[in-house]
C-alpha cells in the first residue's frame, strides 16, 4: 500500500512535466508508467539519452527531488474505492492511495484494416520505429513507410539510421493541403527547423503525397511456405504501383488512451472519430480531483503536452494562479494541432478498403462482412465476439468507430490484461 498526495498515471512529456510542476510544491508526488523507463512513446528509451534537452532537464529535476517516487514497470487495473488504485508491479498487487490524479495516459496508434494488413511483416509504423529503437533488427530490409502525418517522417529516419532501406514514404493528404501546412510552419520556428533536419536526414527518399496502401501482398506463389509480406500495392494519384518490401510501417495517426478516464467517469468527447477526455482551463476532468494533460486531452503533440502537464500539476498542487502565464501557449500548441488535423484528415478511400474477408478484429478473427451487418458496438460484441480478446478492443474499436461509427460500450475492469495472482491479491478478505 503506497500513499501520495498527488499521483501521475504515465511517464511521457506529459507526466514528467506535471511531476515536475506538482513537485515544487513539497507535496509527495508518485509517478506510475508501465514500461521500465520514463519517456513514454515519443522519449522512448529514456529521458537522459534523448537530443531533446526538455527531456534530459525534466528527468534530472526528478531525480534530485526527494519527494518524487517512479514506479516503473507498473500497470492500473481497476479503482477499487474512491481516491485509489490497484495497481499490478512485476512482482505484485498494491493499492496506490492519492489526494490528486493527473492522468497522462497518452495515445496508441490508429490502425485501419486493408487487404493483407494481417500479414507478417505489416506492422504499425510508430510500432516498427520502436521495436527498431528497442535493438529489433532492420539493417538492410526494404521498408515502405505509409499512412498520414508528420510520425511518417520522424518513423523513416529512425529506421534509416539503423541501416534500413526506405522504398517510399506514401503518404495519403494531398500536396496542396501539405503546401499549405508547411507554409504555416513559419508560425512555428522550432517545427520549420524540425521539419527541415527531418528533410536532411530522408534526403533521397521517394515521398509520394495523394497516395495510400490498397493491399499488402504475399506474392512467393508457394502454398505451403508461410504467409510474409512481399510486396504492396499502392495507389499513387490514378496510377496503381506495386513495390517489393520486406516490411510495411503504416498508420495513421494516434487515438487517445482515455480507458482509465472512462473507467473512472471522467466525461469524453468524440470528433472525427478520436475520443478525448472532457476537460476545464486547469485541465481538470468533471471529478474535482482528477487531472488529466497530454494527449489524452486530444492529439496535439509533445509541446502541447508539456505545457498542459505543467498546468495540470500546477493546478493540482494548488498553484492555479501561475498557469495563467502558460495559457497562451496552450493555445498557441493547440492551434497547431488543430491545423494537423486539418491537413492529414484520412481520405474517404482509405474507409472502403477492407473486403468482406478483410479482418478487422485481429485478436478473434472477425471479418468485415460480419461486422457490417450490425448497427452497434454492442451488438457486434454479442454476436461475433469483436472486441472480447486480450487487446480489448483498442486496435479494432479505432477502426469501427470510423468505418461503421460506433461508439465502444462501457469500459470494465480489469483495465489491462492483468495477472491471476493480481486479482486474487487483491480481492477483499
Amino acid at each position: 500500500m503506497k500513499r501520495y498526495d498527488i499521483l501521475v498515471v504515465g511517464a511521457g512529456p506529459a507526466g514528467l512535466a506535471a511531476a515536475q510542476a506538482a513537485a515544487a510544491s513539497g507535496r509527495k508526488v508518485g509517478i506510475i508508467d508501465d514500461n521500465p523507463q520514463a519517456g513514454g512513446q515519443i522519449w522512448r528509451g529514456g529521458p537522459a539519452s534523448q537530443s531533446d534537452a526538455r527531456a534530459r532537464a525534466l528527468w534530472l529535476s526528478l531525480q534530485d527531488a526527494p519527494n518524487v517516487e517512479f514506479l516503473s514497470q507498473t500497470r492500473v487495473l481497476y479503482a477499487p474505492a474512491a481516491q485509489q488504485l490497484q495497481v499490478q508491479t512485476a512482482s505484485s498487487a498494491i493499492t496506490v492511495h492519492y489526494e490528486r490524479l493527473i492522468l497522462a495516459t497518452g495515445a496508441r496508434e490508429r490502425l485501419l484494416p486493408f487487404p493483407g494488413w494481417t500479414l507478417p511483416g505489416v506492422t504499425g509504423a510508430g510500432g516498427l520505429q520502436a521495436l527498431s529503437k528497442g535493438g529489433y533488427p532492420v539493417a538492410g530490409k526494404r521498408v515502405v513507410v505509409a499512412g498520414t502525418g508528420p510520425l511518417l517522417l520522424a518513423v523513416a529516419a529512425t529506421l534509416r539510421a539503423r541501416g534500413a532501406q526506405i522504398i517510399a514514404i506514401v503518404e495519403q493528404a494531398p500536396l496542396p493541403a501539405l503546401a499549405r501546412f508547411g507554409a504555416g510552419l513559419l508560425a512555428t520556428p522550432s517545427k520549420a527547423a524540425q521539419a527541415l533536419q527531418l528533410a536532411r536526414h530522408l534526403r533521397g527518399i521517394p515521398y509520394w503525397s495523394d497516395s495510400y496502401v490498397r493491399a499488402a501482398l504475399d506474392t512467393s506463389g508457394v502454398a505451403a511456405a508461410a504467409p510474409q509480406l512481399r510486396a504492396v500495392r499502392i495507389q499513387k494519384g490514378s496510377s496503381t504501383i506495386t513495390l517489393e518490401c520486406d516490411y510495411l510501417a503504416c498508420g495513421y495517426g494516434l487515438l487517445p488512451n482515455v480507458e482509465l478516464a472512462q473507467a473512472l467517469g471522467a466525461a469524453t468527447h468524440s470528433r472525427k472519430g478520436q475520443t478525448a477526455v472532457t476537460i476545464d482551463s486547469w485541465q481538470q476532468t468533471r471529478i474535482s480531483n482528477v487531472y488529466c494533460a497530454g494527449e489524452g486531452t486530444g492529439v496535439g503533440g509533445v509541446d502541447l503536452a508539456l505545457v498542459e502537464g505543467r498546468i495540470a500539476g500546477l493546478a493540482a498542487s494548488g498553484a492555479v494562479a501561475e498557469t495563467a502565464t502558460l495559457f497562451h501557449q496552450r493555445t498557441r500548441w493547440r492551434k497547431f494541432a488543430s491545423r494537423l488535423e486539418h491537413t492529414f484528415a484520412l481520405r474517404p478511400e482509405i474507409l472502403a478498403l477492407a473486403e468482406d474477408n478483410t479482418i478487422v478484429c485481429r485478436c478473434e478473427d472477425v471479418c468485415h462482412g460480419e461486422l457490417k451487418t450490425h448497427s452497434s458496438w454492442r451488438s457486434a460484441k454479442l454476436h461475433t465476439r469483436c472486441g472480447m480478446g486480450p487487446c480489448q478492443g483498442r486496435i479494432c474499436g479505432g477502426a469501427t468507430e470510423l468505418l461503421y461509427g460506433w461508439r465502444p460500450a462501457a469500459v470494465r475492469s480489469p483495465i489491462v490484461p492483468a495477472r491471476v495472482a493480481s486479482m486474487i491479491e487483491s480481492a477483499p478478505d
